[in-house]
């Protein structure tokens, strides 16, 4: 006998849809799983969609002989944008395939290691900028490592500096946001209220993404260079199985996945300090390490793996923040109905879309003791190490996990490394408590800081 799976009451013909908030869907999906708990669903536009928060569930939605990544609803809107890129391509369009054989070999641990100066060195940029602004300045957390973020992501994988830690924002990061915000509301309104009401504004926003990608493509023909960066490999490289190439549209779909995908980093960091600033004893262990380890020196790439406890920082604020706020599951095309889930517990169909929440997988009290605590000594050595796979899914999974989450990897550690060695933090507002909202990534809402050098 199966469980039936919890639903929140609806309305006739718009069913949940007043449970589910478009302007910050997650939080809405967030205290969804803490009245519900492990697996609910909710019906949109007719439509049934089921949620997933355990470790266990997860752990068994990960397998792809049963399960592969689903690919709808905000994903398929984003494609306005990127087309059939590496995160939005269908299981069945082969370009994703040509695509990846092309660009994963720029994307393995010891390919993104050999962006640590360049990641390392724009990050004292922002210390110093920091520095300058004078004793106590205030600045928006995720404002200012949305900068770094955008600099470091553009100058390591495309060879351009934007020269955007300071003056205006660069463009991109308004239209990355607008227009995945955009992705995420659409499916949720008729179409009709979609083309009259927003669609121009949406057009607008991936004009701006793809802009940005074509300039960066347009500046790396006008200044050749030796770099074997990613952009070369997308310009130069041949799948090694067809024979294919990417064409100047694809490269540029590419382009503008990158960026949207690497958004994710600057909401862990941000949500790292929030973190160390409630538990101040982490900082004291945290500098104790890095100044053990590299004291006056300079922080070189050697140093990455002494630093357990910074590492464990990020681990756990990546748990916490669910910065990569979920992903979506179904069936293998082929699969006979219904489908059983957590041995014959609960049923699902066949063709049924299912998203897991990593807020609550990640909070899983059956994996997780004290699962709202900041514990980054859970997430070191051995351990880490014994926590199911479940619980570490904050890049996806399988095949289609974030191409990308090698270079994410030394980006946080990097970029939380050089602020701890060189600035010490503070609240704006002493009363502050976490906010978050988001589409493809969530993070700190109103988040304010204070800086100034270390010890100053």
């Amino acid at each position: 006998m199966t469980t039936k799976i919890p639903k929140p009451p609806g309305v006739p013909l718009l069913g949940n849809i007043s449970d589910v908030d478009p302007s910050n869907t997650w939080v809405s999906l967030q205290k969804l799983w803490e009245k519900y708990g492990e697996i609910f669903k909710i019906t949109v536009l007719g439509q049934d969609i089921v949620f997933v928060g355990s470790t266990a569930l997860c752990d068994e939605l990960c397998d792809e002989k049963r399960f592969r990544k689903y690919v709808g609803g905000p994903i398929v809107e984003i494609r306005k944008a990127v087309h059939a890129s590496l995160f939005t391509a269908f299981a069945d369009e082969p370009v994703w395939g040509v695509h990846h054989r092309i660009e994963a070999p720029k994307l393995t641990p010891p390919a993104a290691a050999e962006h640590f100066h360049e990641i390392r060195d724009i990050a004292v940029e922002l210390t110093a900028k920091w520095r300058d602004l004078g004793s106590n300045s205030t600045v928006s957390a995720i404002g200012e490592l949305n900068r770094l973020d955008l600099e470091t992501t553009t100058q390591c994988f495309f060879g351009r500096r934007l020269n955007g830690l300071t003056g205006r924002e660069p463009p991109m990061i308004a239209a990355m946001d607008q227009s995945t915000g955009e992705a995420m509301k659409r499916p949720t309104r008729p179409k009709l209220v979609n083309w009259l009401l927003h669609q121009s504004r949406f057009e607008r926003d991936c004009k701006t993404m793809r802009q940005y990608a074509a300039e960066c493509l347009q500046y790396r023909k006008d200044n050749p260079t030796d770099r074997k960066d990613l952009l070369y490999a997308m310009m130069n490289g041949k799948d090694p199985e067809t024979g294919k190439a990417m064409d100047e549209a694809q490269i540029i779909d590419e382009m503008v996945s990158v960026p949207i995908g690497s958004s994710t980093a600057p909401c862990v960091i941000a949500s790292a300090i929030y973190y160390l600033l409630q538990n101040t004893e982490c900082i004291v262990k945290a500098r104790e390490e890095i100044d053990s380890v590299i004291g006056d020196n300079d922080f070189t790439s050697d140093h990455l793996d002494k630093l357990p406890y910074c590492a464990g920082i990020v681990r756990e604020t990546l748990r916490l923040s669910a910065a990569a706020p979920g992903f979506n599951i179904e069936p293998v095309p082929g699969t006979q109905g219904p489908v059983l889930l957590a041995g014959g517990k609960y049923q699902v169909l066949a063709k049924q879309t299912i998203i897991i929440v990593l807020h609550g997988v990640n909070r899983d009290p059956a994996v997780f003791e004290e699962p709202e605590a900041f514990k980054p000594e859970r997430m070191m050595g051995a351990a880490f190490e014994k926590l199911p796979e479940g619980a570490k899914k904050w890049f996806g999974n399988g095949k289609r996990e974030c191409i990308g989450r090698h270079y994410a990897w030394i980006w946080n550690v990097i970029v939380l490394v050089t602020l701890l060695k060189s600035i010490d933090f503070e609240m704006a507002d002493a009363d502050y408590n976490l906010k978050q909202d988001g589409w493809f990534n969530l993070r700190p809402v109103g988040f304010n800081i204070k800086v100034k050098p270390r010890g100053s």
